[in-house]
């Protein structure tokens, strides 16, 4: 007599299926966010670099830093002729751009989180003329002398 059973899987097969699917997604997906959320602050350092770059050509012909922001001020976002006021450049943007000090002597840009976007709570990235960097890694507003650097201490 031939066996009727049907090929196929049982509910014990598939439920052992979700739950190492489950596991996976677990264990993969906080380290997908994270890498993620690094890259996006990858760029936004990458930016920095441009925004510099251009505030050197402001100076070049100008002989000051101060002035390249909106309105021709010291401070805040910059000037479009100077430099776009948002990162990353292309796509959806993360990181709102603006000059901290500008003097003729030197200047300060920022890269601050938008609210409500994946970067949220990853702190404020900061570079000066003098190639200085700072990243606040803790989130508390301020960038501490164990906090210039772009990498994770």
């Amino acid at each position: 007599m031939k066996n009727s059973r049907n090929p196929g899987f049982t509910l014990i097969e598939l439920m052992i299926v979700l739950v190492v699917i489950g596991v996976l997604l677990m264990v993969g997906l906080p380290s997908y966010q994270n890498s993620v959320v690094r890259s996006s602050r990858s760029d936004a350092q990458g930016t920095l670099m441009g925004f510099a770059q251009a505030m050197e050509r402001f100076y070049n012909q100008n002989y000051s830093y101060d002035g390249a922001a909106a309105g021709g001020t010291t401070t805040g976002a910059p000037d479009g002729s100077v430099f776009p006021d948002q990162a990353p450049l292309d796509g959806q943007v993360y990181y709102n751009l603006t000059i901290e000090a500008a003097d003729d002597a030197g200047f300060t840009i920022r890269a601050t989180p938008i609210a409500g976007s994946r970067q949220d709570g990853d702190g404020i990235i900061e570079l000066d003329s003098l190639g200085r960097r700072g990243w606040d890694q803790d989130n508390d507003g301020t960038i501490a002398a164990t906090e210039r650097t772009w990498e994770r201490g």
